[in-house]
């Protein structure tokens, strides 16, 4: 070997040399052998694909939303209470099932509870709102100027006495500065204003106003739309028209001329009987 290459290798071994004592004296006390590469390992084995029409599952067609539940006028068993008369009952059934109601928050500044008045067989029965304060006082439906005036668009419009028909509200009290009636005291009534119509049987309804007209023909009605119209009512003629309030507070010709045509349709159908 020449003196080069000598030269070489002792600088390489001083190099290793050197660098053992440095690994030395940080605390490595041997070099592991190199171990040999292991092999590589396998491929993964992925499942095949599903073919389309074959193997891929069917995606199943959404489920129809639920149907709404049927809406449907609350009865007395919805507001927990008991109808004691049947189909046929009498007007003094049904004002005894009534009793000193405090069903609703009505009665609370109710002085007396307004039922209703007049023939338990008339042909032609006249449904309001509500009791005003006369009516309130007195216990009898329609006494104040409204009711004036109803009494002469009767008797004298129609020329039958005004206790030849039969008057009442959809509530029996009344509602506080005899604003309309809410929906839940409405609702409350609403089994004893059946129980009056199933026990007199009128051949017609004549209804006064919108609380009225909306509540007997089951939804929101703009009654300048609907009165002179026919209706139905489980299977009674549905006559709607202006409220007597309103005549009152709307006294023109047009006004007057509507009503009275109203009631005349009305109280002619009357006396013919139900056929349309």
């Amino acid at each position: 070997m020449d003196g080069d290459l000598k030269k070489q290798s002792r600088a390489v071994l001083g190099s290793v040399r050197a660098l053992l004592e440095e690994l030395s004296e940080e605390g490595l006390e041997r070099i592991a052998a190199p171990t040999d590469v292991a092999d590589p390992p396998s491929p993964i084995n992925l499942p095949a694909q599903p073919r389309e029409a074959e193997e891929r599952p069917p995606i199943a067609d959404p489920a129809p939303p639920p149907s709404p539940a049927p809406v449907s006028t609350p009865g007395p068993q919805d507001l927990g209470l008991e109808r004691s008369w049947g189909a046929s009952p009498s007007l003094e059934e049904v004002r005894e099932a009534l009793g000193e109601c405090t069903r609703c928050p009505l009665h609370e500044g109710r002085n007396k509870i307004v039922f209703g008045h007049g023939d338990p067989d008339a042909d032609l029965m006249f449904i309001g709102e509500g009791p005003g304060e006369n009516e309130d006082q007195q216990g009898l439906p329609f006494v104040g100027r409204a009711g004036e005036l109803l009494t002469q668009m009767i008797e004298k419009g129609l020329g039958i006495p005004r206790s030849s028909t039969y008057i009442c509200n959809i509530v029996k009290c009344r509602p506080p500065g005899n604003r309309d009636p809410l929906a839940n005291e409405v609702s409350t009534c609403r089994p004893f204003l059946d129980g009056q119509i199933d026990a007199v049987k009128p051949k017609v309804i004549v209804t006064l106003g919108k609380p009225a007209a909306s509540l007997l023909l089951g939804h929101d009605v703009a009654i300048t739309r609907v009165r002179g119209q026919w209706h139905d009512y489980r299977g009674t003629p549905l006559m709607p028209t202006f409220h007597p309030a309103y005549v009152l507070r709307q006294y023109t010709e047009a006004v007057r001329r509507h009503v009275w045509n109203d009631l005349r349709a009305a109280f002619e159908r009357s006396q013919q009987g139900s056929e349309t």
